[in-house]
């Protein structure tokens, strides 16, 4: 997209705007379960896209995270 065309998303640790060019992108997975611990239970899993800024993503950890899964692969 050409300048300032990108659309802004909150990062979610402290509240500030970001382009979404510039917003470090997490999934976290996120477990929803009724907790009965029997033959009931039901649990559903997804994975929802989280956005940080630069600044929140270095002191997260979110960058070594992803260099740990680059080299993995």
């Amino acid at each position: 997209m050409g300048r300032g065309k990108t659309t802004l998303v909150r990062c979610n640790a402290c509240g500030r705007s970001v382009p979404r060019a510039k917003a470090v992108v997490d999934y976290r997975p996120i477990v929803y379960t009724t907790d009965l611990r029997t033959a009931d239970d039901l649990r559903y899993m997804e994975k929802r896209k989280v956005y940080y800024c630069v600044s929140c993503g270095k002191s997260l950890g979110v960058y070594e995270r992803k260099k740990k899964q680059q080299r993995r692969y």
